[in-house]
C-alpha cells in the first residue's frame, strides 16, 4: 500500500477521536462562555494550563520510549509495556497522594484558597490519564486505531454529557426548585468546579475501558531495560516540558504578567483562552497527525526511500494546515458565534495563533531528525531554546500589549524552533524537504487571507462570498500544482518486488555510467550566484513585506506582495527545472545505463 495513503488513513481514524471527538468537546466552549463570566472561565483555562505541564511531567517521556524500544526488536513488547506501566502507576500514585495531603497550601499559593478541592481533582485526572496513556500507546503500536478511537470518543462523550447534565440540567433545576433531586446536585459555590468533576468521571470511565490492555502487562518488569528507557525518555520530558511552556505558559502566566487587578487579569485570561479555542482545528489536526505519524516515522525509517517520503509528508501536511488556516480566517464571522459576545473583542489575534500553530506542526515534522538518530538530548536543547524565547517574549510583550503580545510570542517562538530544527536536521539527518514549496504555500495562504480582508473591508463584499471564492481558488491551485504528486508517491515494497535482478556486468556498467555523469554539487562546492538565487531573494523579500503589511494593517498592499512572492517562487522553480532537466526527486531511473550503452548490448 502507498505509504502516504496508509499514513493518511491512520491519521483519519485517529482524527475520528481527536478531531471529531474534540470538535464535539469544542462545543462546550459556547456552553462555558455563554454561562460563565470571563473571570470564571479564566479559572478553567488556568488549571488546564497547569494540567498541560503536569501531564508531560507525569508520563516521563515513556510513551515515545515505548515506541522506540518496542520497534527496536531487542526486547519483548510485553516486557517493555510492563516496565512502563508499573513505573507510571507507582509515580502517579505518589503524586496523587501528595496532592491530597498538600491541597490547601498549593491552593493558597495559586490564589485559590477558597477551593482546595480543585487541587486533588486535577491531580486525580492527571494520574488516571498518565496510566491510560500506556494502554493507548499499546493500541497505537499495534495499529488498532479503531479501538483507540472508540475509547477516546466514549471518554469525550461522557465528559460532554456530564457537563451538560451539571451545568445545564442541574443548574436550571436549582433555579426552578432548589429542593428537587436535580436541584440538590447543583452547589453554586462549586461553580466552574463542575467542569473538573465531569472530566474526573470521564477519565475514570476511560481507564476502566482500557483495563483489557493491562492483562499480562503488569508482570515482567526489567530493571536494565528501565534504565535504558529512562536515558532515552528523560530528554523527551525536557522536550515535552519546553513544548508545554511554548504552548500553555501564556495562559498560566497571564494573570501574573498583566498590569491590572486580579479580577481584570482573570477576565483577560478568559477572553484570550476563548479566542484561542478558535485555533483548535489546527491543533486537532496536528494532534491526529502526531498519533499516526510517530509510529509511521519509526516503522518506515529503514525503507530506502524514507527521506523522500518524509519530505513529501511535510509538503502535504502544510497544504492541509493552510487549508485550515483559510477556513477559519476567511469565515471568522461565522466562527465567532462559538464564543459569547463578551469574549469576541479578542478575535483579531486568531490569525496570529493559527499561523503559530501551523509552524508548530512544521516543527513536529522536522523533529524526526533527533528521534530517529537517538539525539534526544540535542532535541531537548532546541525545545529549551524555544521555551526561553517564549519566556522572554511573554515578559516583554504581555505587559505592553496584553494578551495580543502572548499570541505574537507563540509565533516568534515557533518560527525560531523551525529554523533551528531544520538547520540541525540538515546536518544529522538530511531530508530533502521542499522548502520553497512549503513556505510558498504558507505565503499563498497569507496572501489569500489578506485578499479576503481587502475584499470585505475595502470593496464591501459579503464575507461568505469572498471566503468561498478564495478558498476555491486555493484548492484549485493545489490541484494544479500538486494534485497528481500524491498518487505518484513510491511504494517501496512494490518497487522491490518488480525490480529486476542485475548481473555483475550490468552493475559494473551502471557504476561506469554513473561516474560519467557530472558530479553533484556537494557542500564544499564553490557557490556561484545565478538568476535563481535572485528570484529566491526577491520572493523572500516580497513575503516579508506581505507579513509586515498585515502587521501594520495595510491590507491593500499585502495581497500584491504575496502574489509577487508566489510568482517569483514559481519562476525560480522553472529556472531550476531548466538548469537540471534530468533531475527527478522520486525516480530510480537516474542511474540506468545510457542509450548508447544499450545499443552496444551492454
Amino acid at each position: 500500500m502507498n505509504p502516504l495513503k496508509r499514513l493518511a488513513s491512520q491519521t483519519a481514524v485517529y482524527g475520528l477521536s481527536s478531531i471529531l471527538g474534540r470538535f464535539l468537546n469544542y462545543l462546550l466552549v459556547p456552553l462555558y462562555t455563554y454561562t460563565f463570566v470571563p473571570a470564571d472561565y479564566g479559572v478553567v483555562a488556568e488549571f488546564y494550563a497547569y494540567m498541560g505541564f503536569l501531564a508531560v511531567l507525569m508520563t516521563f517521556g515513556m510513551e515515545t520510549g515505548y515506541f522506540r524500544f518496542r520497534s527496536a526488536g531487542e526486547d519483548d513488547p510485553d516486557t517493555v509495556l510492563a516496565t512502563v506501566l508499573r513505573f507510571l502507576i507507582l509515580a502517579n500514585g505518589g503524586f496523587l497522594l501528595l496532592a491530597v495531603v498538600f491541597q490547601q497550601p498549593v491552593a493558597e499559593l495559586l490564589r485559590h484558597g477558597d477551593h482546595p478541592e480543585y487541587i486533588w481533582w486535577v491531580a486525580a485526572i492527571l494520574a488516571m490519564d498518565s496510566v491510560g496513556n500506556a494502554a493507548f500507546a499499546r493500541l497505537r503500536a499495534e495499529e488498532r486505531a479503531l479501538k483507540f478511537a472508540t475509547i477516546k470518543l466514549i471518554e469525550i462523550g461522557a465528559n460532554i454529557g456530564l457537563n451538560v447534565f451539571f451545568i445545564v440540567l442541574c443548574r436550571q433545576a436549582y433555579e426552578a426548585d432548589p429542593g428537587s433531586f436535580l436541584g440538590r446536585l447543583w452547589v453554586p459555590e462549586i461553580g466552574v468546579g463542575y467542569v473538573f468533576i465531569s472530566n474526573l468521571a470521564a477519565s475514570g470511565l476511560k481507564l476502566l475501558l482500557l483495563t483489557p490492555q493491562f492483562r499480562g502487562a503488569l508482570l515482567g518488569f526489567d530493571g536494565a531495560l528501565f534504565r535504558r528507557m529512562l536515558r532515552y525518555s528523560l530528554p523527551m520530558v525536557v522536550i515535552g516540558m519546553a513544548g508545554i511552556v511554548n504552548e500553555m505558559l501564556d495562559r498560566a502566566a497571564l494573570k501574573f504578567l498583566l498590569p491590572y487587578d486580579d479580577a481584570t487579569n482573570m477576565a483577560q485570561l478568559g477572553i484570550y483562552s476563548a479566542v484561542y479555542k478558535l485555533s483548535i482545528l489546527m491543533m486537532l489536526f496536528i494532534q491526529a497527525f502526531r498519533y499516526a505519524g510517530e509510529p509511521f516515522f519509526f516503522s518506515y525509517a529503514k525503507q530506502r526511500d524514507a527521506k523522500e517520503i518524509y519530505a513529501l509528508v511535510l509538503t502535504w501536511f502544510v497544504i492541509f494546515c493552510v487549508l485550515i488556516f483559510l477556513l477559519v480566517t476567511l469565515f471568522i464571522d461565522g466562527f465567532q458565534y462559538f464564543i459569547g459576545e463578551a469574549y469576541r473583542e479578542g478575535l483579531h489575534v486568531v490569525p496570529v495563533l493559527l499561523l503559530a500553530n501551523l509552524l508548530l506542526g512544521v516543527y513536529v515534522n522536522l523533529s524526526i531528525w533527533y528521534k530517529l538518530t537517538d539525539r534526544t538530548l540535542m532535541g531537548a536543547w532546541v525545545a529549551l531554546t524555544g521555551a526561553g524565547i517564549t519566556v522572554v517574549s511573554l515578559w516583554l510583550l504581555v505587559p505592553a500589549f496584553g494578551y495580543e503580545g502572548a499570541a505574537w510570542a507563540h509565533l516568534i517562538c515557533y518560527s525560531a524552533m523551525v529554523v533551528l530544527s531544520y538547520g540541525l536536521g540538515r546536518r544529522y539527518y538530511p531530508v530533502p524537504y521542499e522548502v520553497l514549496r512549503v513556505f510558498g504555500y504558507i505565503a499563498l495562504g497569507l496572501g489569500l487571507f489578506a485578499a479576503g480582508r481587502w475584499l470585505t473591508d475595502a470593496l464591501a463584499w459579503h464575507p461568505f462570498v469572498a471566503g468561498s471564492l478564495l478558498l476555491a481558488l486555493y484548492l484549485l491551485l493545489v490541484a494544479v500544482l500538486d494534485g497528481r504528486r500524491l498518487l505518484k508517491a513510491p511504494d517501496s515494497r512494490r518497487r522491490r518486488r518488480m525490480k529486476p535482478r542485475r548481473t555483475p556486468r550490468a552493475q559494473a556498467t551502471m557504476r561506469q555510467a554513473t561516474m560519467r555523469q557530472p558530479p553533484s554539487r556537494g557542500p564544499a562546492a564553490r557557490w556561484r550566484p545565478s538568476l535563481r538565487h535572485v528570484d529566491l531573494g526577491l520572493a523572500v523579500a516580497a513575503a516579508v513585506m506581505a507579513v509586515v503589511s498585515l502587521a501594520l494593517d495595510d491590507v491593500a498592499k499585502a495581497p500584491l506582495y504575496a502574489l509577487l512572492a508566489y510568482l517569483l517562487w514559481r519562476l525560480r522553480d522553472r529556472r531550476q527545472e531548466r538548469a537540471e532537466p534530468g533531475k527527478a526527486r522520486f525516480s530510480s531511473k537516474a542511474a540506468e545505463p545510457r542509450a548508447d550503452d544499450r545499443k552496444r548490448g551492454i
